[in-house]
C-alpha cells in the first residue's frame, strides 16, 4: 500500500512540475489574475484609446506594433513618447516570443496564421459593431448609414484568413442618436472598446471560456467605402436616407453630384423639418429666407444644401453658389455622372 500510495504521489508530482514547466502563462495569469503579457497592433485615432488603456493597465507587460508608412500614425507617436517596445509590421514569430496574447485594434493587416499561433493564448480583436452584424471596414458608418437604432463594441478571437468571423468574448451596445454625426460615435465607440478591452485582458480566462461563436446566418457586412456610396441618385432615396449617409460619411467622404457638367461635393446639409416648395428630384431652389438650397428627393422628400464645393473651387455658401452659378443654368437640376437623374 505504501508503494503505490508512493507512485500515486511521485505521478500528481510529476503533472504538477510539468504543469508549471509547460504552463507558467496559465498559471500566473489565470490562478493569480495578474494580465497577460501583450503585443499591441493599431495604427490610428481608434486604436490609441485601447493602447492608452492597456498601457495603464499593464505598462511593464505592453509593446506595439504599427505600421511606419504615415508619419501622422498616433499609435507610433504614443509609443515612442512613452518608450514602449515597439516593433515595425509586418513581424516574425520570433518578435512575438515575449508575449502572451496578441490585441488588434483597427490595424488594417490580415494577421497570418503563424502570427496568431505564435501567441500562447492567441489574438483578440476590438471591433467596432456588435457582431456578427456589420463585419469588415466600415462598420460605424453602416451602422449610421442604415439607420441602426444601437451599436456597439466587441471582443472576438481572431482566426486566420478571414476578418472578423472569430468566437465572441464580450460585448457592450450603445443606443444610436438619429441626429449623431460619424465622428461622435467614432470616439465614443473607440473609448467603449478600450474599456471592454480591459475588462476582458483581465478576465481573460473567463471570457475564452465562455466565448460564443457568432451566427453566420445573420451576419451584415459593412466594405470599404467607394463611390458607389458616395454618389447622389436623386430618385432613388429619400431625403432622410442621403442625410444618414452624409452624417453618417461626415469627415470622411463627402456626398457628390453634378451640375453643369461641374462635379459638386456636398458639405453641409440639413433635413428642413417642414415641407416647403414641392420639387421633382434632383431640381432645386435656391430659399432666400433659409439660405439654402432645397433640392427635392425619392417619395416627394426634401433636402437642403448649406454649403457645397464646386470642382475646382474652394467651399462656398448656398448663397454664393446662388449667385455664381444659378444665373448661368437653364435648368435648375443636379444630374448624377453628367446624367439626368430623374
Amino acid at each position: 500500500m505504501f508503494y503505490g500510495q508512493k507512485l500515486v504521489n511521485n505521478f500528481f508530482k510529476y503533472k504538477r512540475k510539468a504543469w508549471q514547466s509547460v504552463c507558467p502563462i496559465i498559471k500566473r495569469c489565470i490562478s493569480t489574475r495578474e494580465p497577460p503579457r501583450v503585443l499591441f497592433f493599431g495604427t490610428d485615432n481608434f486604436s490609441l484609446p485601447s493602447l492608452q488603456a492597456l498601457h495603464k493597465n499593464c505598462s511593464h507587460n505592453l509593446g506595439v506594433v504599427t505600421s511606419f508608412k504615415s508619419p501622422a500614425n498616433c499609435v507610433r507617436s504614443y509609443a515612442e513618447r512613452q518608450k514602449l517596445p515597439l516593433q515595425r509590421w509586418p513581424i516574425a514569430e520570433p518578435q512575438c516570443a515575449d508575449y502572451d496574447l496578441g490585441v488588434v485594434v483597427s490595424f488594417g493587416h490580415m494577421i497570418p496564421a503563424h502570427i496568431i499561433n505564435a501567441f500562447p493564448l492567441g489574438m483578440i480583436n476590438v471591433h467596432a459593431s456588435l457582431l456578427p452584424r456589420w463585419r469588415g471596414a466600415a462598420p460605424i458608418i453602416y451602422a449610421i448609414m442604415m439607420g441602426d437604432a444601437s451599436t456597439g463594441v466587441s471582443i472576438m478571437k481572431i482566426e486566420p484568413h478571414h476578418f472578423d468571423i472569430g468566437a465572441v468574448l464580450a460585448q457592450r451596445e450603445v443606443p444610436i442618436r438619429r441626429d449623431i454625426y460619424m465622428p461622435e460615435l467614432y470616439a465614443s465607440l473607440a473609448l467603449l472598446g478600450a474599456d471592454l478591452l480591459v475588462d476582458t485582458v483581465n478576465n481573460l480566462s473567463d471570457k475564452l471560456k465562455d466565448a460564443k461563436p457568432q451566427e453566420n446566418a445573420t451576419a451584415s457586412y459593412a466594405p470599404k467605402i467607394t463611390s458607389k456610396v458616395t454618389e447622389v441618385l436623386w430618385t432613388d432615396h429619400t431625403a432622410d436616407e442621403l442625410y444618414a449617409r452624409h452624417r453618417a460619411l461626415y469627415g470622411y467622404k463627402n456626398l457628390t453630384t453634378s451640375f453643369l457638367d461641374k462635379h459638386i461635393q456636398l458639405l453641409e446639409l440639413r433635413l428642413p423639418g417642414k415641407q416647403l416648395a414641392v420639387q421633382a428630384p434632383g431640381h432645386f431652389s435656391y430659399q432666400r429666407s433659409r439660405k439654402s438650397l432645397l433640392i427635392g428627393c425619392d417619395q416627394g422628400t426634401q433636402l437642403e444644401v448649406l454649403q457645397l464645393r464646386v470642382e475646382g473651387r474652394k467651399p462656398m455658401s448656398a448663397m454664393d453658389f446662388s449667385n455664381g452659378f444659378l444665373r448661368q443654368a437653364s435648368s435648375l437640376q443636379f444630374t448624377h455622372n453628367k446624367q439626368v437623374a430623374c
